[in-house]
């Protein structure tokens, strides 16, 4: 990766163009321009993720014989196995610290949506969510994340840079990323079009996946969330209950136990805290348990840990393939990269993997949001409801729009 000269560059952020991968984190920013290479796809089968890493490799290897001094691989992958995966080594990888990351105060943006549509409507969202309560209290599922997304077109053609900036200045503890997704099919009502300007992934997501460096991984999965509230002893309440509750408690253990299921065969150890803490961004509180893990290969990569991750109950739910087979059932739209995984990995294994959440695809004048709420017994459907409108919140603030 080429570093960032500090003294010549206040934010990567200033140099992005539309198509160019981005992902800040706390810890560093990470641009990537150009394409020197593309991960080749393969034929569409039930699993398709599963070769994944050894086609990564496979492109590491050929771009070094084709010259390239220190490939990255960055992109996204799709939250159903079957689809492909949105995968590049790009030219240039540029690099800063947080030092350099804040880019100041961003442009104010409003965006004015002349159509907009729920899918599915607020009603029929709340019908699957009774839907997966029965299939909770027949026993078929312990949990399952049942989602909606916002569809908007505008009068203007949105501007990805100034929303990623508002997003980074809003989001200085999270993962702000942009995807470049556009020769992807894109995925709407369950039809298949094919798109053909730049189509970008975008968002702010709490939620790291995991990440590695040398033999040190770290996991951090959020589960059981509130709101926040404009006032603050309500905010503060609000918190508290989160911390106090059953079913809150009850669905983060659930994704806990997963996760340091799934990490524990590449682990000759780990720690993983017994009560989660609190953590809060500027539209919600989130239960958070952090997950440190020693590996018995240093050479595993980040992204094999991803994939044995993917996805978390706190994206799709417990047990997972009978969830992710309700969620097919019940949800009118295919997810895409909504509640995947983005990020980047090196030759050497190391890199990160976000949670593909609080996010949207846009293109031109077209954007679509998503947000998916934790439904377990004893779960309401209206606190779903408004619990995905809260988890709008972040991309409607970034753009400018009213509350819908």
């Amino acid at each position: 990766m080429s570093k960032v000269s500090m003294s010549k560059v206040k934010s990567i952020l200033d140099e992005y163009e539309l198509g160019d991968f981005f992902l800040s984190s706390s810890k560093r920013t990470i641009m990537g321009k150009g394409v020197f290479s593309v991960v080749k796809e393969t034929r569409k089968t039930k699993n398709q993720i599963y070769s994944l890493p050894v086609r990564v490799e496979e492109a590491f290897e050929q771009a070094k014989r084709a010259g390239h001094p220190h490939p990255i691989v960055v992109g996204a992958v799709p939250f159903d196995y079957s689809e492909a995966a949105k995968m590049i080594i790009p030219e240039e990888v540029k690099v800063s610290s947080t030092l350099v990351k804040d880019s100041g105060q961003p442009e104010n943006i409003s965006l004015q949506p002349c159509e907009i549509q729920y899918i599915p409507a607020p009603a029929e969202y709340m019908r699957g969510v009774n839907q997966g309560l029965d299939k909770i209290s027949s026993g078929q599922l312990d949990k399952i994340v049942v989602s909606r997304a916002l569809n908007f077109k505008t009068k203007e053609q949105i501007d990805v840079k100034q929303i990623l900036k508002r997003l980074e200045h809003h989001n200085k503890q999270g993962y702000t990323f942009a995807v470049d997704i556009s020769d992807v099919n894109t995925i709407r009502n369950k039809e298949t079009v094919l798109t053909n300007g730049k189509r970008i992934l975008i968002g702010a997501s709490p939620e790291l996946l995991v990440s590695k460096n040398d033999s040190t991984l770290f996991a951090n999965p959020l589960a059981g969330s509130r709101p926040r509230s404009d006032d603050p002893k309500e905010d503060q309440r609000r918190a508290l209950e989160l911390l106090e509750s059953e079913k809150d408690l009850y669905e983060h253990a659930v994704v806990v136990d997963m996760v340091k299921e799934s990490l524990a065969p590449f682990c000759e150890s780990m720690d993983v805290p017994e009560i989660p803490s609190l953590i809060k961004t500027e539209a919600m509180w989130h239960l958070s348990t952090e997950i440190y893990g020693t590996l018995k290969q240093a050479e595993t990569s980040s992204l094999e840990l991803g994939i044995a991750l993917h996805p978390t109950p706190a994206v799709c739910g417990h047990p997972t393939e009978l969830a992710r087979e309700a969620i097919y059932e019940i949800e009118p739209f295919n997810r895409g990269f909504f509640a995947g995984m983005v990020g980047w990995c090196d030759e050497n294994g190391n890199g990160e993997w976000i949670v593909t959440i609080r996010c949207a695809e846009v293109e031109e004048n077209d954007i679509r949001l998503f947000a998916g709420a934790g439904v377990v017994a004893g779960s309401i459907p209206e606190e779903e409801l408004i619990e995905t409108g809260a988890k709008f919140k972040t991309m409607l603030d970034a753009m400018g729009i009213e509350k819908q």
